[in-house]
């Protein structure tokens, strides 16, 4: 099967229960990096994201740059946002994504410590940065690739709006959109890995 996971961070936002009507109208399944303090906000919406079956991954309690801290403050970044989850879902994330994608060896043990691998990804729309409908499409349907990992924010309006006709397209290409976990095929992430 021609799998591909797309992946939100920085949720949950003010869209991000449109983009889950959108998942679920489409039977499409995503992966979701929560910050910690938003997860504080919008219980209901983590709640529903783990009913709906979707992955969480943890995205930081704060969203800092994690290679400047102490050892000690990434620990709490990433341990404040695994309590905050996992008394919601009753599941404690197995995953992690450093915020801008800074990361760095130290980076990558003290989350292993904490039973996380890191996920980075194979393609960025930078939707952050476009906040364009036409753009954002076209960049995701150029980094779709079989088995890819593609990284957007549900916490980019644009990006939950063109979700619809995007999810068409893709599904148009063949491609399955599943969690990151459904593409490794039943291999688990040891904690302190990286992928892809």
């Amino acid at each position: 099967m021609k799998c591909l996971a797309l992946t939100f961070d920085d949720g949950p936002g003010p869209a991000t229960g449109t983009l889950l009507s959108t998942l679920r109208k489409n039977k499409a399944k995503a992966t979701f990096f929560l910050m910690g303090k938003h997860v504080e906000l919008r219980p209901a919406l983590v709640k529903r994201m783990a009913r709906e079956g979707h992955e969480i991954g943890n995205h930081t309690w704060s969203h800092p740059s994690l290679p400047t801290l102490f050892d000690e403050e990434i620990t709490q970044e990433l341990r404040a946002t695994q309590d905050a989850i996992s008394s919601l879902t009753g599941r404690t994330p197995r995953m992690f994504r450093p915020p801008y994608g800074n990361t760095d060896d130290r980076v990558r043990e003290l989350a292993g410590d904490e039973g996380m691998a890191q996920v980075l990804w194979t393609g960025t729309t930078l939707d952050w940065k476009l906040r364009d409908q036409k753009k954002i499409r076209s960049a995701v349907l150029r980094l779709a690739k079989r088995d890819g990992v593609i990284l957007m924010h549900d916490v980019v309006p644009q990006t939950v709006q063109v979700m619809p006709s995007l999810i068409k397209e893709l599904k148009k290409r063949g491609y399955h959109l599943v969690t990151v976990s459904t593409l490794l095929k039943g291999r688990k992430l040891a904690p302190g890995t990286t992928y892809p």
